[in-house]
C-alpha cells in the first residue's frame, strides 16, 4: 500500500466514519487520478484519489452539482477533502457504455447518450466556477504537443522546417474551424468509457472535471468517433446529423455541420495520440497504445476528404505510418 492509499484509508475511517470496509482498485484514466470501489455495510461508493497539485478536485465537485441541477446524472459527492484530493462519490455500477454496445443496440444506446449530451451542452453556468474557454489559441498550443510526444518522442521522427510549417498550418486550420462553431458546455471526454448505463436507461456521466466552453461538435464527435470502438461511417453520419436536428441547428447546413464534425474529430484524435504517447513515454503506461491505429484511421479518413489536409495526408502515409510500423515491431520483439 502506497502513502496516498494509506492517507485515503485514514480519511475514510476518520472523516467518512467507515470502520469496516472493503477497498477495491478500479481501472483508471489517462490522468493522475485513481479510483477505488468502497463497500461499507452493504452499500457501494467510489473513492477518488486526485493528488494535488497535479489534480484539483474542486472543479469536479462544482461541475457535478451543475450537471445534476440540469436534471442529468453525475455522481453525488458525499464527502470531500479538496486539500488532500479525496472525494467519496456515489457508485454508478458496472454497466459501462463501452461494454454494453453492440451492433443491435448501438442506435438506442447512442440515442440515450445524445439525449443527455443535448442537455449537458446547455450547462453553461457553474456556480462559483468559471468554465475556461477552449479557444483557438489553446487548441494550437495543445496540438503543438502532438509534435513533441507522438511524432518525436514516440515515433522518433525528426521534423524538417517544411514539415513544421505544414503542421502549424494544419493546427491553425483545425483551430479556426472549431472556433467558428457555436460555443457550448464541452465535457471534453464524452465517450463510451466515461458513460454508464443506469436504471431506466439513464446515462451516468463521469470524468467531467476538465470541462470547457467550446465547439458544439467536440463532444458529439468524441462519442461517435470514439477511440475505443468504431462503427461504419454511414451509421455515424446518420447519428451526427440526427444530433444536429435534436439541438436545432437550423441555420447551419448539413455540409457545414459535417465539415465541422470531421475537422473537430481530427483535432480530437491528434490530441488523443499525443496523450497515448505521453502516457507510454513519460508514465510507462502502455495501456493506450492499442488505440493508436483506430485514432490514425479516423485521421486518415478525414485527411483524405479535405484539400486543406492534403499535405498532412502525404506526411501521414510517407512518414507516420512507416514509423509506427517500426515502433510496433520493436515493441513486439
Amino acid at each position: 500500500m502506497d502513502a496516498r492509499q494509506k492517507s485515503l484509508e485514514h480519511w475514510l475511517k476518520t472523516v467518512c466514519h467507515f470502520d469496516h470496509y472493503i477497498l477495491e482498485p478500479l481501472a483508471g484514466d489517462a490522468s493522475f487520478r485513481r479510483y477505488f470501489r468502497v463497500t461499507h455495510q452493504g452499500d457501494l461508493y467510489i473513492a477518488m484519489d486526485a493528488p494535488p497539485p497535479r489534480e484539483n478536485c474542486l472543479p469536479y465537485v462544482l461541475i457535478a452539482n451543475a450537471i445534476r441541477k440540469n436534471g442529468l446524472s453525475a455522481p453525488i459527492v458525499f464527502h470531500q477533502d479538496i486539500n488532500q484530493g479525496f472525494l467519496l462519490l456515489s457508485d454508478f455500477g458496472n454497466r459501462l457504455l463501452l461494454s454494453e454496445l453492440n451492433q443491435e443496440n448501438m442506435k438506442d444506446l447512442y440515442g440515450y447518450a445524445l439525449d443527455a449530451l443535448a442537455v449537458l451542452q446547455t450547462c453553461r453556468k457553474v456556480d462559483d466556477y468559471q468554465l475556461p474557454l477552449f479557444s483557438a489559441e489553446f487548441m494550437v498550443a495543445e496540438l503543438q504537443l502532438f509534435k513533441e510526444w507522438f511524432l518525436q518522442n514516440y515515433l522518433g521522427l525528426t521534423l524538417s522546417i517544411e514539415t513544421e510549417k505544414m503542421l502549424d498550418a494544419l493546427f491553425h486550420f483545425l483551430a479556426e474551424s472549431a472556433a467558428s462553431q457555436p460555443q457550448v458546455f464541452m465535457h471534453r471526454d464524452y465517450h463510451s468509457a466515461n458513460l454508464m448505463i443506469l436504471p431506466n436507461e439513464e446515462i451516468g456521466i463521469l470524468d467531467f472535471q476538465d470541462a470547457f466552453i467550446g465547439p458544439v461538435t467536440y463532444d458529439v464527435v468524441s462519442l461517435l468517433r470514439d477511440c475505443y470502438i468504431a462503427w461504419p461511417s454511414e451509421q455515424i453520419e446518420t447519428l451526427a446529423l440526427a444530433y444536429k436536428d435534436k439541438i436545432q441547428l437550423t441555420d447551419v447546413s448539413k455540409e457545414t455541420y459535417l465539415r465541422w464534425f470531421d475537422l473537430m474529430g481530427m483535432q480530437r484524435h491528434l490530441k488523443a495520440l499525443l496523450t497515448y504517447a505521453r502516457k507510454y513515454k513519460r508514465d510507462q503506461n502502455d495501456n493506450y497504445l492499442q488505440h493508436i491505429p483506430r485514432a490514425l484511421n479516423y485521421i486518415s479518413h478525414v485527411a483524405n476528404q479535405y484539400s486543406e489536409c492534403a499535405a498532412f495526408n502525404v506526411f501521414l502515409n510517407a512518414e507516420i505510418l512507416p514509423a509506427l510500423k517500426k515502433v510496433t515491431l520493436t515493441c513486439e520483439q
